[in-house]
């Protein structure tokens, strides 16, 4: 036997069964403790994605309630400004902050000012989110449609509503692509405005508005009627309107109705505010989304 065979012989005879036993065991400390490392990194993961999807929820529920509110007020070619559009707009936006959604406010606007209003409303809109369009100013029907105007208007014949107003129609068909839930249209705009005799005698009053699916629409008068304004800070049908939205927790659809028959009873039938309804799931203002 070499000396090198005998030097291994002894080293193998050194290896006792304590000495196994020993680093078994130091092997084992070590595996639980890279185990208990890994379980513990799960868990901090764990914990950062339920933080971040509890913000996303927030953040969500934030967004799910969005509001676009134009007052339009100064028009050069009505004989004195509006008051009550601007009052109006302030009110309501005051009242529907104070329910939850995110308002964009718009005053005195002109087509420019109405038609980036619009897009920055859209890039709000997801596909739970409840969208209130509300107008107050001069509005005219050109056709089938009805037209907000905006302050910088230049209004002679029918072709001039489609170039320098915004449909309301359009607003509602791009709020509808954009794929939102709810659609809530408040059109205080049934004013015998500067501009009817310019081009047609019976162009005064707002158009039917068809409200697509599952919207509801609310709009100061009867379709082709006008309605004049009353001597009060808001207009009758805000004024009413801001009653019952503070006043009830009810589902969007009575709150509109019931402003409907309180200004009908309260003007003898002189003005009829209209309600359109395609709505599947009701929205209460206040409190919880029905349905949601």
């Amino acid at each position: 036997m070499t000396g090198k065979q005998t030097a291994m012989n002894g080293w193998k005879l050194r290896i006792s069964p304590r000495s196994i036993t020993v680093a078994a065991a130091l092997v084992g400390m070590v595996s639980l403790a890279i185990g208990a490392h890994a379980a513990l990194n799960m868990r901090a993961l764990d914990a950062a994605k339920a933080v971040a999807t509890e913000q996303d929820n927030d953040a969500g529920k934030h967004a799910s309630r969005i509001a676009l509110v134009i007052g339009n007020g100064r028009y050069p070619d009505a004989n004195a400004p509006l008051i009550q559009p601007i009052n109006d707009a302030r009110a309501l936006t005051a009242s529907l902050r104070r329910n939850g959604f995110d308002v964009d406010v718009v005053e005195d606007a002109s087509k420019d000012d109405m038609s980036r209003a619009v897009d920055r409303l859209k890039s709000k809109i997801r596909p739970d989110s409840v969208v209130m369009l509300f107008f107050g100013g001069y509005g005219v029907q050109a056709g089938r449609e009805s037209y907000m105007l905006p302050v910088d208007a230049r209004i002679w014949k029918e072709a001039d509503v489609r170039r320098d107003g915004l449909s309301v129609e359009s607003v509602l068909e791009a709020i509808k692509e954009r794929g939102a839930r709810t659609k809530l249209v408040v059109i205080d705009a049934s004013r015998r405005n500067p501009y009817e005799r310019r081009f047609r005698a019976f162009s005064h009053g707002l158009a039917p508005i068809i409200a697509p699916d599952n919207a509801l629409i609310l709009s100061s008068a009867t379709p082709g009627k006008v309605a004049d304004d009353s001597k009060g800070q808001y207009s009758v049908l805000v004024a009413e309107l801001l009653n019952n939205l503070n006043a009830s927790d009810a589902g969007a659809e009575t709150v509109f109705n019931k402003t409907r028959v309180a200004i009908s009873r309260a003007s003898d039938g002189e003005q009829v505010p209209s309600v359109s309804s395609s709505l599947l799931d009701d929205v209460r203002f206040s409190g919880t989304n029905a349905g949601s």
